[in-house]
């Protein structure tokens, strides 16, 4: 038996007024996800516990398997370990974004212009962070690139006593009222305010401008926590496991977890990844590995970016580039399956940030043949009256067939 987690990261929505109503998933012509919804167990799970902010990490968390309000101590720790920065128990981690500000010219005046820079490229971010890092490290503050615009700052012995705004949540919006706050505070403003004078005028900035892109002016700090220790995925499930993933918190989860997390080239996160190369990875691990959690950022991204066609046909190419040539895969080798096909979380167009409702899931058993639902969308699903309180049971559910 093999176990696959198709994870279309914010691929729920709530309806749009520019979809005459509807919601992406709605809309989407995904046949399979569809037919896997008309032949399995379709409900609806939370998977961010009371108290805890919507984000892809506590939202990952439950999906995988563990228990955000047991294991979940800050994102930037989980992006650390996929970046390779060896972390102390008594070191405070944090998202580092690679932001584009706009200039108006004191720094609470500014606007979130860009969360991303035009996703910049990890090249151009490579050159950036390393010169940051000349200028701003220090015996206790040290900055480690990563991907895009992702990277990440540690603090040792810091503090998490901190109110840390994600940047993606303040888009288009003057970050005055969204600057750090809590003890040494002001420790990660200066440093943030002299990123954007280092920033500003760099030559990697300057090229970017000629290209008609954003130049990534300014780090936003965010994400703080510390080291996580998560129990391996093998010896709680008992089958060993592989991530499919091109954003870092997710193989930063996995590879915490003791799963493969192998580099996939052109896979980006956005909807330009390499939707085919994934589903080949994901077709190469299943001949020695028999659970796959294979994920998808790119409708999550259109979602903060309020891209309504991009993000109806990032859910078309998850259904024909990666669901369908690993069912197919799997249906040649006559392999029984069981699958769950998700998201972690909405991210409605009309808000451009994550909520945390429960979210509609898939539950298919190729051995049986269940009545499900006429096609998998977030009111079908809703009318089923299945409802799963905590979203970590999903994963013993599927893997051990207990629903």
């Amino acid at each position: 038996m093999k176990y696959i987690v198709f994870l279309g990261d914010g691929m729920a929505d709530y309806p749009n007024d520019e979809l005459n109503g509807k919601t992406p998933l709605e809309l989407a012509n995904k046949p399979h996800m569809d037919y896997f919804g008309q032949h399995g167990l379709c409900g609806m799970a939370k998977t961010v516990p009371d108290g805890m902010k919507p984000g892809s990490d506590t939202a990952n968390l439950s999906v995988m398997g563990y228990a955000p309000e047991r294991y979940y101590t800050g994102r930037s720790p989980l992006e650390a370990v996929s970046a390779g920065v060896p972390l102390e128990d008594t070191d405070i981690t944090f998202r580092a974004n690679l932001v584009t500000l706009s200039d108006a010219p004191a720094y609470a005046d500014k606007t979130m212009i860009d969360y991303s820079a035009d996703e910049i490229t990890t090249e151009e971010a490579a050159v950036l962070i390393e010169d940051l890092a000349k200028e701003l490290d220090t015996d206790c503050l040290k900055l480690y690139p990563g991907f895009s615009y992702r990277h990440i700052l540690v603090w040792k012995n810091g503090n998490l006593n901190f109110n840390l705004t994600p940047p993606h949540d303040i888009s288009d919006k003057v970050v005055g009222a969204y600057l750090p706050k809590g003890d040494n505070a002001d420790v990660l403003q200066a440093l943030m305010e002299k990123s954007y004078q280092i920033l500003k005028d760099h030559p990697i900035n300057q090229k970017r401008k000629a290209r008609n892109l954003r130049p990534a002016n300014s780090l936003w700090i965010w994400g703080e926590g510390k080291k996580a220790v998560l129990p391996p995925f093998e010896s709680v499930y008992g089958v060993k496991g592989a991530v499919v993933s091109a954003v870092d918190l997710i193989k930063g989860i996995g590879l915490s977890a003791g799963m493969t997390c192998p580099d996939i080239p052109g896979a980006t996160g956005n909807i330009h990844t390499n939707f085919e190369g994934k589903a080949q990875k994901a077709i190469e691990l299943l001949k020695t590995h028999d659970f796959l959690y294979i994920h998808i950022e790119a409708p999550d991204e259109c979602g903060h970016r309020h891209e309504i066609e991009n993000k109806i046909l990032a859910i078309e190419r998850i259904d024909e580039k990666i669901i369908a040539p690993v069912i197919a895969c799997l249906k040649a080798a006559n392999e029984p399956f069981r699958l769950l096909i998700m998201p972690d979380h909405p991210t409605p167009l009309s808000l451009r940030t994550h909520v945390a409702d429960p979210v509609p899931f898939i539950l298919y058993d190729s051995t049986k043949d269940l009545p499900g639902v006429s096609c998998y969308t977030e009111k079908n699903c809703a009318q089923t009256g299945v409802y799963i309180e905590k979203a970590s049971d999903l994963m013993g559910h599927l893997i051990r067939d207990t629903l």
